[in-house]
């Protein structure tokens, strides 16, 4: 089947040998170019002169959820609706997790494909993100984390588990995001997938930085499977959700904190403002639910400029917005965002009150991600584009790139 199929308004060619696209949770780009000088990912070092090798911007809020629903379908927040990992849901008045495909407002690459004749499997290491991006789509999806409860009728596989092999891995480990490559090479060895999304979890890149001893290991794991599935004859692509930076003080190893809520309850009494962080998940053990991105819901007759000025001369706040500016430069959905969208800079996080953030589980100097300081990524594939893209490369063009823009199979191998 060569037809091609539109998606979101574009277009994408059928794949002309099986696709893998990896989101590496967190992958500065650092870690890569350091695991490679170092002679770690020797498979990357190899293929990297017969690729593309690119660098992009993620989507800002540069959280797990919105960037991982972006690369799926090819678009932004805007599009796709998913804000961040949490919201509040002004319909419902609750705080929610973004984990249920109820608030998708667009179909993904992967269902499209599955729906028009393709194999397509999803490997993801934390299971909250499976039911999103196997919205709509037939073929094989599960987690790591809920590799040994999977069904035929809901994951399209009976026990991944022990198809995979491996023990059942713990959440908070390097060995959730392995098992989400080792079951990537087991199902091309044995299901062939025309393409396979896998997608894996930053606990590594939350407590060790680029080049560092265990940062190196873990790339050099990823090397080795990305190996084994070259080796299968994939076209192999991988990019980030995000970046990872330092927010702690270099003296001291402390965190770098704003506690937004604490910050505005003493200036317009408390309670009256609710500050949502996005970032918040079910695992916060390694990043304490801080992070460099804050959205604000006001009360009504907020003199908004005045605060949104106040707040932007607070010491390590980079950016604060309102709803329609924000919308606008980070391409959000502005229904299921605060009044005003808070970043902060490089090294500091936002919190809501520091009592309401458990830090007892940082085991390292805090690193973390929300901000635009996190919005670059690698972009890389393996074989070579037709032409350089021109104008501002994005995450969520990997698809397009890997599908249409590659130069011919027949014509890389010569």
């Amino acid at each position: 089947m060569t037809r091609a199929l539109t998606v979101n308004g574009r277009q994408y060619a059928w794949p002309d040998r099986p696709l893998v696209v990896v989101c590496i949770d967190g992958s500065e780009p650092d870690y890569t170019t350091k695991a490679v000088a170092a002679g770690v990912m020797p498979w990357l070092a190899r293929t990297r002169p017969n690729g593309a090798d690119l660098l992009a911007d993620c989507v800002v809020p540069s959280f797990t959820n919105p960037n991982n629903l972006s690369i799926v379908t090819g678009a932004p927040p805007s599009v796709h609706g998913i804000s961040g990992n949490f919201f509040y849901d002004r319909d419902a008045n609750a705080e929610v997790m973004m984990n249920d495909p109820k608030f998708l407002r667009a179909g993904t690459i992967l269902a499209a494909f599955s729906k028009a004749g393709a194999k397509v499997a999803v490997v993801t290491a934390k299971d909250k993100l499976r039911k999103l991006l196997g919205h709509g789509m037939t073929g094989i999806c599960f987690s790591s984390e809920k590799a040994d409860t999977t069904t035929k009728a809901e994951h399209g596989i009976d026990n991944a588990l022990k198809f995979v092999g491996l023990p059942l891995p713990s959440v908070y480990s390097a060995d959730l995001s392995e098992f989400v490559f080792a079951a990537g090479v087991k199902l091309m060895e044995t299901e062939r997938p025309d393409i396979m999304y896998l997608s894996t979890t930053d606990y590594v890149q939350h407590k060790h930085a680029p080049g560092t001893k265990d940062a190196n290991a873990f790339y050099a794991m990823i090397d080795s499977y990305l190996a084994k599935l070259d080796a299968l004859g994939c076209t192999v692509a991988f990019t980030a959700d995000h970046g990872m930076n330092g927010k702690h003080d270099v003296t001291t190893g402390k965190p770098k904190v704003i506690y937004l809520q604490d910050t505005l309850d003493a200036w317009m009494g408390a309670g009256k403002a609710r500050v949502i962080l996005p970032i918040t998940d079910p695992y916060v053990v390694h990043h304490g639910a801080l992070g460099s991105y804050a959205t604000v819901y006001l009360p009504a007759g907020t003199d908004v400029p005045a605060l949104k000025a106040k707040l932007a001369g607070v010491t390590g706040i980079e950016a604060v917005l309102t709803r329609a500016e924000a919308g606008q430069r980070f391409e959000l959905p502005e229904d299921r965002m605060g009044d005003l969208v808070i970043v902060s800079v490089r090294d500091t996080t936002l919190g809501t009150a520091a009592a309401k953030h458990d830090l007892s589980g940082l085991d390292a100097p805090l690193r973390s991600h929300g901000g635009v300081s996190e919005q670059k990524v690698p972009l890389f594939i393996s074989r070579k584009l037709a032409r350089q893209p021109q104008g501002r490369l994005r995450n969520f063009d990997i698809f397009d790139l890997a599908l249409n823009h590659v130069v011919a199979a027949k014509d890389q191998a010569a």
